[in-house]
Order: C-alpha cells, then structure tokens, then sequence
C-alpha cells in the first residue's frame, strides 16, 4: 500500500473543544409541482473541530441536502447555520466561493473531475484560484502522496476509477481545508479499490487535523468515524459514538 510522506501535520489539540459547524433547527424545503417538499426538517448539529462524523440513514433521508447546505452550495430554508465562524445564510455567492476555497473540500461519489485537465492540473486549480504561485509544486506533492506520482499529466480518461478518485482527493487536501465533505466517496468502486481510498482520505484527514463529514451507506466505513448520525425523514434520530 502507499505511504504517505511527511506532511505538515496539524496539531490535534482538543478537537471538540472547538466547534467547527453549529446548526440550529435547520430546515430545507424545495418547490415541486405537488407543492413544497420537507427535505430537512429542524435538524439540530453541533461538530467540533477535527471530529470524523459518519453521517448514515436511507435513501432520501436528507444526507446530501445536508452536505450541500454545510458546503454553501445551498441555502437553508430555516434555522441558522455556522462553519468556520461564517453565518452562511447572510453570506452573498461570491463570499460563499471564497468560504468554500479557503474553508471546504468536497469529495464526490462520481469524482467530477475536469476532463479536459490532467490530473496535476485538476488538482492545482483550487489553489490557482487562490493566487497560489506555488500551485503546480503543491499539487504534485500531494499526488505524490495519494501514489499517483507517476499519473500527474494522465487525463481522467486514462485513469482507473480508484486512480479518479484519488485525483479527487488529492484536490480536496491540497488548500487543507478545515472541512472534508465526503458524499459516497467508494460508491463507484470495488470493495478492494474503495477500501485503498478510504485508508488514503482518513490518511490524510488525520494529517492534516481536518474536520470530516462522511456520507455513506456502508456501515464498515461509518464505524471508521468517531461518531455516527443517523437522519432519516429530514430528522436527526440518533447521534452518538461509534
């Protein structure tokens, strides 16, 4: 298995001492034809600093909703929601882009990589947006340390699927973000493949001190974290540790 290099690594502390994300009756509702649809419903949750958080339930629960409202990529209908210090229902687009840059990665379960970017280069561009001059050294150094050293100018068309996303994750580590957002993140890979993965993204999660949000349906991976939550119907119904 690779290894991974030494990183900086960020000092732990009291990890929960320190709340990353405070929601508070958080509620999410769409519009369809058949009127308004209850996707979370009062979700109350509190994640300190560096927890790992196994978010479980069934299909259509709410999970997703709940990532994409934590990344800014949605607004809450109700209730109010803090990461990092940012009241993101206040925040404008613009300010939500530099919260996500600067704050968040996202790790999904299609990978979502830029065709047309070879690996190095997708994995820079969170970086080059960010004026870093030493973009491209940065993200060869962190495929180096996902073991796609020798992949860094592939195209994702050339690269295996367990490759893909280890690309993925490699762009998701290399701002160190305060917050990994992980939606299915083995759901289009073998057990074997997603398994190497997952040994990689807590690898580097534990390396880096970062906060983790995991989204998944495998309970294997969920007892991985140090807490698990379970939604089901919009609505936290259990919460607790592994």
């Amino acid at each position: 298995m690779d290894t991974l290099p030494n990183l900086a690594r960020k000092p732990a502390g009291d990890r929960a001492a320190v709340p990353l994300i405070a929601a508070h009756g958080l509620g999410f509702q769409v519009r369809s034809q058949a009127g308004e649809i209850n996707i979370l419903r009062g979700v109350d949750l509190t994640v300190g600093a560096g927890e790992a958080v196994g978010i479980i339930g069934p299909s259509g629960s709410g999970k997703t909703s709940l990532l994409m409202l934590l990344a800014g990529l949605d607004r809450p209908t109700t209730g109010t929601l803090s990461v990092a210090g940012h009241d993101l229902a206040r925040m404008g687009e613009d300010a939500l882009a530099r919260f996500r840059r600067e704050h968040v990665g996202i790790v999904f379960q299609a990978f979502h990589l830029v065709p047309t970017m070879t690996a190095i280069e997708n994995v820079a561009v969170p970086l080059e947006f960010s004026g870093r001059a030493d973009a491209f050294d940065r993200a060869e150094e962190v495929l180096k340390s996902v073991g796609l050293g020798h992949r860094l100018t592939h195209y994702p068309g050339q690269l295996s699927g367990g490759e893909q996303q280890r690309v993925a994750l490699a762009r998701a580590f290399v701002a160190e973000p305060q917050l990994l957002l992980a939606d299915e993140p083995t759901g289009n890979l073998d057990r074997g493949t997603g398994g190497h993965v997952m040994d990689l993204l807590f690898g580097l999660r534990e390396r880096f001190g970062t906060t983790l949000l995991l989204i998944t349906h495998d309970p294997l991976l969920a007892e991985r974290c140090e807490r698990q939550v379970r939604i089901e119907d919009g609505r936290i119904v259990a919460d607790g540790p592994r």
